[in-house]
C-alpha cells in the first residue's frame, strides 16, 4: 500500500526525537500529519517547517483527545508519545506509575478505540507503534516503563487479531538507544544525559527511525511488517548475569 493511498496521520510526541523526524518524513511524503505533542512552542515550529498541523494536547487529557479524534478521519496513527522514570518497582512512587500508564499505555489504548474502527470500516488504515527493546527484553530498568511498553507489544500482535479480514496493518517498532533527548530528560540533566548516553557512542537516530515507519508504510497491500527492532550495531540486548550468595548487596 503506497504512501498515495494514504492521506491523513496522527503522531503523537510529535514536538522532539522520533516523533519530530516521523512527522518531518510523512509531511515529505504528502501526508496531512496532526503532530500532538505538549510542547506548543516546539510544535509551532515544526508546522512551520513541514506544514504539519499541531495540537498542544497531553495524551494523558483523553477529553482533548476525543474532541479532536472526532473531528478527524486517519489513516496512519502512530502512537510514539512516551515516558519514563528512573528506578524499578522497589523504589516507584504513585506519580511514576500513573504517569507512565497514563502516556506508555492507555494513552495508545484509547487512540486505537476511537481510531482503528473507522480504518476497519473503510478497509485502508495503519496503526505503528513505537514501544522499546524494553517491551521485549528484561535489563535493569525502569520495571514500570518496561511493563507498560510490553503492554503495547501486547496490543500491537492483538490488533492483528482484532482487524483481521481487513487491510489494516499493524507495525510495532522497538528500538533500542537512539540518540535523542529521552536520556536527558529520564535524568532531569540534559547535558548529563547526553555526556552518560549518548557522546561517544555509535547511535541510530532519529531520523534513522523515521526511515522504519515510511518502509513499514510504503510496503506493498499485501505485506505487513509486523516488528521492526531496530539497535545500534555496538549494542546488545541480551546477556547473563549470575551471582553467588555472598555477592548479594
Amino acid at each position: 500500500m503506497p504512501f498515495a493511498d494514504y492521506k491523513t496521520a496522527l503522531v503523537t510526541g510529535a514536538s522532539a526525537g522520533m516523533g519530530e523526524a516521523i512527522v518531518e518524513r510523512l509531511c515529505q511524503e504528502g501526508i496531512t500529519v496532526h503532530a500532538v505533542a505538549r510542547r506548543e512552542e516546539q510544535l509551532t515550529a515544526l508546522a512551520a517547517r513541514t506544514g504539519c498541523i499541531p495540537h498542544a494536547i497531553d495524551v494523558s487529557d483523553l477529553a482533548a483527545l476525543t474532541r479532536l479524534c472526532k473531528e478527524i478521519k486517519v489513516d496512519i496513527l502512530v502512537n510514539n508519545a512516551g515516558v519514563s522514570r528512573p528506578g524499578s518497582i522497589l523504589d516507584a512512587d504513585e506519580e511514576a506509575i500513573d504517569t507512565q500508564v497514563d502516556v506508555n499505555l492507555r494513552a495508545v489504548l484509547h487512540l486505537c478505540r476511537m481510531l482503528v474502527p473507522g480504518m476497519v470500516e473503510r478497509d485502508c488504515g495503519h496503526v505503528i507503534n513505537i514501544t522499546s527493546i524494553a517491551a521485549i527484553y528484561n535489563f535493569n530498568g525502569n520495571s514500570i516503563y518496561h511493563a507498560t511498553k510490553a503492554g503495547v507489544h501486547a496490543l500491537s500482535r492483538q490488533l492483528r487479531v482484532d482487524c483481521y479480514g481487513k487491510r489494516v496493518r499493524i507495525t510495532e517498532i522497538c528500538p533500542g538507544r537512539v540518540a535523542t533527548d529521552i536520556f536527558g530528560n529520564v535524568m532531569g540533566d540534559q547535558e548529563e544525559g547526553r555526556r552518560r548516553f549518548i557522546d561517544g557512542f555509535e547511535l541510530p537516530q532519529a531520523k534513522d527511525i523515521a526511515d522504519c515507519v515510511a518502509f513499514a508504510l510504503s510496503a506493498p497491500v499485501a505485506v505487513n511488517i509486523g516488528n521492526i527492532e531496530i539497535t545500534p550495531t555496538l549494542q546488545v540486548p541480551g546477556g547473563l548475569s549470575t551471582m553467588r550468595p555472598g555477592d548479594r548487596a
